[in-house]
């Protein structure tokens, strides 16, 4: 079977490659010339697809990466793996996926399945995509099949994978639900179909809310225990004995990446839209971008001020072990420290260069160092005895 993904990035491609392995004829459509261009030399994207991998599936001609929208018209599946990010003035933002999906609907063919994987709020499937792919495509309602399944990928994550990851789908019919549980469950090991697009729709936001509210409380809680003069990750350690009823979480300078700060916006705004406000999204939303303000703070007070001190921030992507930088938390940090005067280097040899600067040596030559993101390559001797400031403790 001949399948298109559109968008090649860190969900789109290893769904793609997942699916190659399993047999499917893929088509990695993307609009990013330069990525597709890479894609095609074997060279990998993201660092969850080694080029070993990419070289193979592209060699084998299982996978076929092309910025030629065609391909979908070939395809009895088309999954749409686009990014929805929030606007400036932090609100949900469909347009790459109103593109993507208007793209699909013009090269649609009648009896083919449409899945959506992008993160949006309940609704968005049945009274936003739909009547575009209606409008573009010129088939009924019965001619093709639209399914909802979110996306669970965790960058770097060495347990769960897509493979492994249980997966959830949805459909706007039972026939729509049944293909794409037929056609994930080629590749993935636990399927769950909802009973309606707007019970995934929803569960995908529920989940990265979860995290948002319970790490902004550890966050909290950090700056509480450091107030006193205890250790907020031992709290946590002698919390987490109990067998039930509790889950760790781990403090921060904030939360960064594709899901956690993104996801539960979405969630807030059809809450508000519905007339019912999540006030613990907004207040946890809140407490996370307070973070990195509560960091700067903190480096003040260690140095006794600090203009013209020269700060040096040690990892600058969103979480450990990636280059990923999207809403890293280490962007205010930096911006903050700068707005005090400091003189601000970073380190991070797995991004290499942001935001126009390059990342710097781990030395002893600042007068502090801040560690935001803790990779294990980190060798903190290089620091010497220069003060530092772990954002992952309290004390």
């Amino acid at each position: 079977m001949q399948i298109t993904v559109v968008g090649q990035g860190y969900v789109g491609l290893p769904l793609a490659m997942a699916a190659c392995k399993a047999g499917y004829q893929v088509y990695g459509l993307d609009s990013d010339k330069k990525k597709i261009d890479l894609l095609k030399n074997g060279k990998s994207v993201i660092e969850d697809i080694s080029d070993d991998v990419i070289t193979e599936c592209v060699g084998l001609k299982c996978y076929v990466p092309t910025v030629d929208v065609e391909v979908i018209a070939e395809s009895k599946v088309v999954l749409i793996c686009v990014p929805t990010p929030l606007t400036f003035d932090n609100k949900p933002d469909l347009a790459a996926l109103i593109n993507a999906t208007t793209t699909v609907g013009k090269k649609l063919r009648g009896g083919s399945l449409v899945v959506v994987e992008s993160t949006i709020k309940p609704g968005t499937c049945r009274d936003v995509l739909l009547p575009i792919l209606l409008r573009e495509s010129g088939l009924g309602v019965s001619e093709f099949d639209l399914a909802y399944s979110p996306e669970r990928i965790d960058p770097s994550n060495k347990k769960w994978n897509v493979n492994n990851t249980p997966k959830l789908v949805a459909g706007l019919t039972e026939i729509a639900a049944k293909r794409a549980e037929e056609f994930y469950g080629k590749f993935i090991s636990l399927i769950t179909k909802c009973s309606s697009l707007e019970i995934a729709e929803t569960a995908k936001l529920l989940e990265n809310s979860f995290r948002l509210i319970n790490i902004s409380f550890i966050n909290e809680l950090a700056i509480f225990c450091q107030k006193i003069g205890i250790e907020i990750t031992e709290v946590i350690a002698a919390a987490a004995t109990k067998p039930y009823g509790f889950m760790p979480f781990y403090p921060s300078v904030g939360v960064g990446g594709h899901c956690i700060p993104v996801d539960p916006i979405y969630l807030a705004h059809a809450a508000q839209s519905a007339g019912t406000p999540t006030r613990l999204i907004g207040l946890a939303d809140e407490i996370n971008k307070e973070m990195p303000k509560y960091f700067v703070a903190r480096a003040e007070e260690k140095l006794t001020g600090l203009k013209g001190k020269r700060v040096l921030v040690v990892g600058v992507s969103y979480k450990p072990n990636i280059a990923d930088v999207r809403e890293s938390p280490a962007k205010a940090l930096v911006a903050g420290l700068k707005h005090k005067g400091a003189i601000v280097s970073w380190h991070d040899d797995l991004v290499k260069e942001w935001n126009d600067e390059k990342s710097v040596e781990l030395t002893s030559k600042y007068d502090l160092a801040i560690i935001a993101t803790p990779h294990d390559y980190l060798d903190l001797t290089k620091l010497g005895s220069i003060p530092i400031l772990n954002t992952r403790e309290s004390v």
